[in-house]
């Protein structure tokens, strides 16, 4: 399958407009165009518009809210949580970074949870909102309702993949980090698992615990499951690390696996610090930039052309992508256009 270049703006405008059509609020329609079309210009195309067709189907099913506000349960100055009735997550978690950002710029920090969100696609997407600003921020997620990831020397899935993105500024680029407790994504085993391909190592395991790196026994009976980072000999590290994100996101929203299942969620912890409210903003940069430096001069293993720090490969990607088009992944498009005919809008053109 080929792949096509497409205006990063005009991918924007179609997704705006097939959300607009399906009858979300504009503001939400917008927010959520631009972190699903960010995602895929970081490099993060399972957690692009390839989400959209989904998040469209649960518009149509009426488990997506398309208007309203979140429920606030608390407000302090420094902590807040809110209860996102099933609204776009991807607006709620852009909110929630965005309120976070301003309250640290005064109190230093600001953590806000999301209760019933709905999926709230890549996190990477958020994090230059903080680190353009000066900022470090936290995000995690955890999805109630999915329990895909097997716990350490188990054979069946417990938890989600459950990621933690974090990123901060340097004097240069800032350090983004996006990674799952799991050694990968339910997004990626999908995916493979649709066109008939294959992990490349033996990230999963067999209902009888046996790993493997076919994606089809994610939809045997019993299902396989997806193994923690560090696999069959390692995975108490991501097994612990994945309920600390749990923790932090079911625990704090008040939210989770103890409570009945509505469908595709996603709860939330968001953290912000303002290093100018600490140690002092310029002692802050100083720190992350040496260490950064400090890493990219470690003279790099034989077959590896140099060492990068995390987010650098999405940064340039990005940036490229922004120059040239947004090369989407073959599938994605062809899963849109029934939408686009269904909805009334036109699909666009990719760049010649």
């Amino acid at each position: 399958m080929s792949s096509e270049r497409y205006s990063a703006q005009a991918l924007i405008d179609f997704a705006i407009a097939l959300l607009d059509n399906a009858g979300m609020e504009h503001d939400k329609s917008a927010t959520v165009a631009e972190i699903l079309v960010e995602g895929d210009l970081l490099g993060h195309d399972t957690h692009g518009l390839q989400l959209l067709p989904s998040y469209l189907d649960d518009i149509e099913k009426d488990e997506l809210a398309i208007n309203g506000q979140p429920r606030v349960i608390a407000d302090l100055p420094a902590a807040v949580a809110w209860d996102g009735m099933r609204l776009p997550g991807a607006w709620l978690t852009a909110n929630a970074v965005d309120l976070a950002c301003d309250r640290a710029e005064t109190h230093g920090t600001c953590a806000v949870t999301i209760a019933r969100s709905h999926h709230i696609a890549c996190l990477a997407a958020y994090l230059k909102r903080a680190t353009d600003r000066g900022l470090m921020t936290l995000v995690t997620t955890a999805a109630a309702e999915n329990h895909s990831v097997a716990p350490f020397g188990g054979k069946a899935g417990a938890i989600t993949p459950n990621p933690i993105a974090a990123g901060w500024p340097t004097n240069g680029d800032p350090v983004m980090i996006d990674v799952s407790m799991s050694i990968t994504t339910n997004g990626m085993v999908g995916r493979l698992g649709e066109e008939g391909g294959r992990l490349p190592g033996k990230w999963l395991i067999d209902a009888d615990g046996n790993p493997t790196d076919d994606p089809a026994v994610m939809k045997r009976e019993p299902p396989g499951a997806l193994l923690p980072i560090g696999g069959t000999e390692y995975g108490h590290k991501g097994y612990a690390l994945g309920l600390l994100v749990e923790a932090f996101s079911m625990g704090l929203s008040g939210h989770g696996r103890a409570d009945p299942v509505e469908g595709w969620t996603n709860e939330v912890f968001v953290q912000v610090l303002n290093p100018a409210l600490f140690g002092g903003r310029d002692e802050f940069l100083r720190q992350t930039t040496w260490v950064a430096e400090a890493c990219r001069t470690v003279p790099p293993r034989d077959g590896v052309k140099r060492v990068r720090l995390p987010g650098e490969s999405g940064l340039r990607r990005r940036e490229k992508q922004l120059r040239e088009g947004v090369e989407l992944y073959p599938s994605i498009m062809s899963t849109l256009a029934p939408w686009a005919n269904k909805l009334g809008v036109e699909l666009p053109q990719p760049l010649t």
